[in-house]
């Protein structure tokens, strides 16, 4: 699964859809390999509006942290690009795009924040 794909899991307990605790969901014992893919520019640029922000800074924090390989996440900024932005910053488009379309989780564990239940 994709890094891009983990910012839009939520937990699947009924009970847990309306606490903030349970977004995102927290990568546990997650192995982390990189695929090459091609850099799209519009495609980051079109993701970025449908991406949380703070999900993602919480998820790359997470995935440096249980990487055994140096992937290179970048320190995100607290705020995310404009469209703007992103299309004239070389280093971030290519950093957003080694977190969210080359990044994948093979295996391990989704754990939710709010009640523990993994999957």
């Amino acid at each position: 699964m994709k890094v891009l794909t983990l910012n839009f899991l939520t937990c699947a307990v009924k009970t847990c859809k309306s606490s903030a605790n349970s977004f995102p969901l927290h990568p546990k014992d997650a192995e982390l390999v990189s695929d090459d893919v091609e850099l799209n520019p519009q495609l980051l640029v079109n993701l970025l509006p449908r991406i949380d922000w703070n999900a993602l800074r919480i998820t790359s924090t997470e995935a440096s942290d249980l990487s055994s390989l140096d992937l290179g996440f970048p320190q995100l900024p607290e705020q995310p690009p404009t469209a703007e932005e992103l299309q004239s910053d070389e280093k971030m488009l290519k950093d957003l795009h080694t977190l969210l379309m080359e990044t994948q989780i093979n295996e391990g564990k989704l754990v939710c924040g709010n009640c523990g239940h993994e999957r």
